[in-house]
């Protein structure tokens, strides 16, 4: 497991990410914004919280242990794409590693980049080498990146099975197929060969000089050599488990529809239908769209947001929608936060002093 790096970012957790405290403040409040707003302004107007919270209150044992389960299975789930881009990752490891990602991009502001250096420091001190750790790392970023695109051409689809589709919906189906396959077309033109690779580098590298000079700014370089070191560091993997990596990112997704729509049966009082299991996935299926707007960690607050809405518009009552969506986000969220938590500090005590070079050269000479 062991390969050569040039450099090694900081060790783990202590110093994972260079101090950056203003930019870190500013997205901080930024977060607390958002979430005042969504949480307290937006919300509010699909539905009542104290009615809300009755319907949840409200739920059976079977109704708890049900919700419980597809928790459960979710966050086992979550571990797969992760294991599945790093050969000879034990699942436990995996789990650790995975959540603890999950807790600093998921519940601290602007925690994205911190996440990647943590993993990595994670996995170098759990003896894998940098070039593999990074492209692990890199290989589940893109493949959830793909098919969370590609989960809205499926909720279009999906309401295909509701109710006959309009112009609109079609032509918005279309359109997101062909983004997705210019997307996947972009992808393996770089894992094709290192000439590709460089080619569309080179091209990448002129559009954004034209694009940011119109800003006056610098262009950045380097594209088509981080491009051929992607595909040389991720072909062998993409190339012998792409279809279990395709699988297990859907896998992911339809484990969080699939807690979504417990939540939903939980919550719904029947009184004037429920929402189709269709059109159910269609909500969730558009409303991770939001996920992709840099505003808060995860999607927390937008992605909600979106998703009341477009349950509303599906059939759901407004006190339905809203419960459904706080349930979902409770289950979804909490205890991954939490169970991400304990991994980091399970893993500070296991791998006390040891550094990640030394990770490293204890798996290469064992």
């Amino acid at each position: 497991m062991n390969d050569a790096r040039p450099t090694e970012p900081p060790d783990l957790l202590g110093d994972a990410a260079p101090n950056d405290r203003p930019k870190k403040v500013a997205a901080a409040l930024v977060t607390l914004v958002v979430l005042v707003i969504v949480f307290a302004g937006i919300l509010p107007q699909f539905g009542d919280y104290s009615a809300a919270w009755g319907q949840i209150a409200s739920m059976s044992m079977v109704q708890l242990a049900t919700l419980a389960a597809a928790v459960v299975a979710s966050i086992v789930i979550y571990v797969f794409p992760f294991t599945t881009s790093l050969p000879g990752l034990r699942f436990g490891t995996g789990f650790m590693v995975r959540q603890s990602g999950f807790t600093i991009s998921n519940a601290v502001p602007a925690g994205g980049a911190l996440t990647l250096g943590v993993q990595y420091g994670m996995l170098g001190q759990a003896g894998f080498g940098g070039a593999t750790s990074t492209a692990a790392i890199g290989i589940t970023s893109v493949f959830n990146l793909l098919v969370t695109l590609a989960l809205p051409v499926l909720g279009v689809v999906a309401l295909l099975f509701v109710e006959p589709p309009t112009a609109r919906q079609v032509i918005g189906a279309v359109a997101g197929l062909g983004i997705l396959a210019v997307l996947v077309g972009l992808f393996a033109t770089v894992l094709r060969s290192d000439s590709t690779a460089q080619r569309l580098g080179n091209l990448a590298e002129r559009l954004a000089a034209r694009v940011l000079g119109v800003f006056g700014k610098d262009a950045p370089d380097g594209i088509a050599e981080q491009l051929i070191a992607f595909r040389r560091s991720t072909i062998e993997v993409i190339s012998a488990r792409w279809a279990a990596l395709t699988g297990s990112n859907f896998a992911q997704q339809f484990s969080q529809f699939l807690v979504l729509f417990v939540a939903l049966r939980i919550t719904e009082q029947g009184t004037t239908g429920e929402v189709a299991f269709f059109a159910a996935f269609a909500a969730f299926a558009l409303a991770r769209l939001a996920s992709f707007i840099p505003v808060t960690p995860g999607g927390l607050g937008t992605v909600d947001a979106a998703l009341t809405g477009l349950l509303i518009a599906f059939g759901a009552t407004n006190t339905d929608a809203l419960a459904a969506t706080l349930l979902w986000r409770a289950a979804s969220w909490v205890p991954q936060v939490l169970l991400g938590v304990a991994t980091l500090v399970i893993w500070r005590i296991k791998y006390r002093g040891v550094s990640v070079s030394a990770g490293r050269r204890a798996a290469s000479s064992g």
